[in-house]
């Protein structure tokens, strides 16, 4: 009887211990989920909506979304182009340009661009082009 007692015991403790082994595990994986994300320049998830000005003035929005997508418009409220992203690095945010929205000469071929916050604290983004633009994050 008391073998069975001691089994029993010993049985349950093993139970408790993988039960509580389990959780730990998740909560790691789920800890770990919003670095598959990406950072962006401001140290900040990379999903979410900014306000981006070119050199030459133009303004316009981007809804960067957690599933890899994303959505410019301009002043107007319009669509003007919609993609793919990948942020690399908080250094490095890449895009394909969905095809309807292609310009000409423009194979699809992911094209990145270098970002960083200046001693200033303006957020810049320069495409491949050289181009520069100032980004800002928009609080939804």
């Amino acid at each position: 009887m008391r073998r069975i007692a001691l089994t029993a015991a010993v049985a349950a403790l093993a139970a408790c211990s993988q039960a509580e082994t389990a959780p730990e595990t998740e909560a790691t994986e789920e800890a770990a989920a919003p670095a598959t994300e990406g950072l962006a320049a401001d140290g900040q998830p990379t999903p979410g909506n900014y306000r981006v000005t070119l050199e030459d003035g133009t303004v316009f929005t981007e809804e960067v979304n957690a599933d890899g997508t994303y959505v410019q418009k301009n002043e107007a409220g319009e669509v003007v182009e919609t993609g793919r992203w990948e942020q690399k690095t908080p250094e490095q945010y890449c895009s394909i340009v969905d095809e309807q929205y292609r310009k000409e000469g423009d194979t699809g071929e992911q094209k990145c661009n270098t970002e960083g916050i200046g001693a200033d604290g303006v957020w810049t983004s320069t495409g491949p082009e050289g181009k520069t633009a100032k980004v800002e994050r928009v609080p939804t």
